[in-house]
């Protein structure tokens, strides 16, 4: 019998637990499941909470806030289990969840990782921001979903029903095979929030394994309950990471062309910020490239480590144009929709 270990990673978030881990626990009643928190030295009432509420979930308690990287390194070390299923505090598991993510995994052993279809909370019809179907990027590496473009979430009609093939898996629900996990070294606690997962789905990916969305799973997310969309740290974080991740997974032959068009794209992306008033996130996008030009010799030497590790660098769930420009200019917000993808992909 395979072993499940459900890990939540918490910072202060009582009141998300309250309110969601009821449910985790009553739809995850399976043989061979155990859940736990992982505790990013909350100064709240959580630990204490668990222990008196739910005294059936285990608990892994850190000496600070590692973020969601370094918390679920440092947590995923102290568990043993076939599988880890990362799962944010905000979200609500529908029933019969977990047996399709297991079976997938357990009929395909190449299928390193894979994600429920993840819905809108308090919009239930809607596929939610943080992975929907299934997530993809374009080839400058701005991230979209199967479900999502950019902040377009469209209404789910069963549209997206079948299993595919895709290039991460969402951070919010993400089941995954424990050695896979060990194997390509874990999350980047470089990154510290946010990327972390696209990252690293990236390595793997290029490793030669398979990540997939299986829809028959299915979850609510609120989205946002730790950093807003609208806050200047998150814009950091995501142009940061995003350069970051580039330079440290991109084929040798696209990484100087592609990395000159992202910084012409970031430079569009400041003065607009600027335009519309929104300083606060122009001082980000300033501030994410002074730390990445920091941190670039430490991401070549991550970049010279991994080559070897490469099996497969070109692949279909890269979107090869702009999906910032099919939006803006071609009017694209549906992913069913986007030309010069792969038709096996959009379906």
């Amino acid at each position: 019998m395979t072993n499940t270990a459900v890990v939540i990673l918490n910072w202060n978030g009582q009141e998300l637990l309250k309110k969601f881990l009821p449910k985790v626990i009553a739809h995850s009643k399976l043989d061979g499941v155990k859940i736990y928190v992982a505790d990013n030295a909350s100064t709240d009432n959580s630990i204490a909470f668990i222990k008196k509420q739910h005294p059936e979930v285990g608990i892994i308690q850190l000496d600070q806030n590692y973020g969601f990287a370094g918390g679920y390194n440092k947590a995923l070390c102290q568990i043993e289990a076939d599988y880890f299923l990362l799962l944010n505090s905000d979200v609500e598991p529908k029933a019969n969840w977990l047996p399709p993510l297991i079976n997938a995994v357990e009929k395909n052993p190449n299928l390193a990782a894979c994600m429920p279809k993840i819905l809108a909370y308090d919009e239930p019809n809607k596929f939610e921001y943080a992975g929907a179907a299934g997530g993809y990027i374009d080839y400058l590496g701005y991230p979209f979903c199967r479900g999502r473009i950019l902040n377009e979430n469209e209404v789910d009609n069963g549209q997206y029903n079948n299993p595919l093939p895709v290039f991460w898996a969402s951070g919010a629900a993400l089941f995954i095979q424990s050695k896979i996990f060990k194997e390509v070294g874990g999350l980047d606690e470089y990154f510290f929030a946010h990327m972390e997962e696209i990252d690293l789905c990236w390595r793997i990916k290029n490793m030669g394994y398979d990540i997939e969305c299986i829809p028959q799973s299915e979850v609510l997310h609120v989205g946002g309950a730790t950093l807003s969309q609208q806050h200047p740290q998150k814009t950091y974080l995501n142009f940061r990471n995003n350069l970051l991740m580039l330079v440290k997974n991109l084929p040798s032959k696209k990484v100087k062309r592609t990395m000159l068009l992202r910084m012409i794209m970031d430079g569009i992306a400041f003065f607009f910020f600027i335009l519309k008033g929104e300083f606060h996130h122009a001082a980000a996008v300033i501030k994410a490239h002074l730390s990445f030009y920091k941190l670039l010799p430490l991401f070549l030497k991550k970049r010279f480590k991994l080559k070897p590790t490469h099996k497969k660098i070109n692949h279909d769930e890269i979107y090869p144009q702009s999906i910032i420009m099919a939006f803006y200019l071609k009017g694209v917000n549906h992913f069913s929709t986007l030309k010069h993808f792969s038709l096996k992909i959009r379906q």
